[in-house]
């Protein structure tokens, strides 16, 4: 056993796929290495702690919203077979904003444990584990978090299915972009869910065309067309509206940046807030649209080039 066990992750962006992706359609996600977290695991003296923004303290005490980090930690205490512990969470990944925040944190926390026993992990293995606390953390998670931000490349998601990564080749920039109003992930799946069972033909219809259109953005990246993709990423939206996973909020943001000239913008993640992501030809453009939204209300936006693995 090492003196402290330490685990890294990364956010996520989902490109493409949403919500769709929970009822065996494709998605499309990356890791967003412009927010990362780190776990760190050590013996304790004084019971099972916890050190985070969130809280701190043992973790008999911890609040409901972080049930998924105490029920993670006492399985992996128990199948692992270690002492009480410390645990500290030091994270940039904004929480509730679709970022795969919860999921990192399961990576995170998973590997920092595995690393203080010194025992291997393999992929399967932290997959499981992850998948286990988004479970609670969503209530049906479609694994896209858990593998995007375990990952290092680009992933075409299909649930059930293999995961394969393939090449970023697009001469674009992609703005993300922080409504300051916490995602609701479940709830919005719950809703995709209840939506599914009262009309399951329109619901049916609206899912699988976000599945046609995110193996088209597929297509559109690897053959370098920014502009088709963009018109890809603004229908996709348009279809996870009619479903009732968006708001007024990021639709009025999304309007504004096509507006001032991008090639497409949508909802990115559960939805009902959270952040949302804007494709632009170039650099200024992102950066002058970024500012108008900021001037509109965003909390916060992050930058990245989607040209040759220019986000790793």
């Amino acid at each position: 056993m090492r003196d402290v066990g330490i685990g890294e992750a990364t956010g996520k962006i989902i490109l493409m796929g949403e919500h769709a992706v929970v009822y065996g359609e494709p998605a499309i996600a990356f890791p967003f290495t412009g927010t990362k977290i780190r776990a760190s695991v050590s013996e304790s003296v004084s019971g099972n702690e916890l050190t985070s923004s969130y809280h701190s303290g043992s973790l008999s005490n911890i609040p409901e919203a972080l049930a998924n980090v105490r029920a993670l930690t006492t399985r992996l205490q128990k199948e692992l077979v270690t002492p009480d512990f410390q645990l500290q969470i030091d994270s940039t990944i904004p929480a509730e904003r679709g970022m795969g925040s919860s999921a990192a944190v399961a990576v995170a926390i998973t590997r920092a444990f595995f690393d203080w026993q010194e025992r291997d992990l393999t992929e399967e293995q932290l997959l499981f584990y992850v998948n286990y606390s988004e479970q609670i953390a969503h209530g049906n998670p479609s694994g896209i978090d858990a593998a995007a931000t375990s990952g290092s490349h680009p992933i075409f998601f299909r649930k059930n299915k293999e995961i394969t990564s393939f090449p970023l080749h697009l001469d674009a920039y992609l703005l993300v972009a922080d409504t300051g109003i916490k995602g609701q992930t479940r709830a919005a799946v719950k809703s995709v869910a209840q939506l599914h069972e009262v009309d399951q033909a329109f619901t049916s219809n609206h899912l699988q065309q976000i599945g046609r259109l995110t193996k088209r953005a597929q297509k559109a990246i690897m053959g370098n067309r920014p502009e088709e993709l963009g018109l890809l990423m603004t229908e996709a939206h348009l279809r996870l509206a009619s479903l009732h996973v968006s708001n007024t909020t990021l639709n009025e943001y999304i309007r504004l940046a096509l507006s001032e000239g991008a090639l497409g913008a949508k909802l990115t993640g559960g939805g009902r807030g959270g952040c949302f992501i804007v494709l632009t030809k170039s650099k200024e453009d992102a950066e002058r649209i970024g500012q108008k939204l900021k001037v509109a209300g965003v909390k916060d936006t992050w930058l990245q080039g989607l040209g040759v693995y220019q986000y790793v």
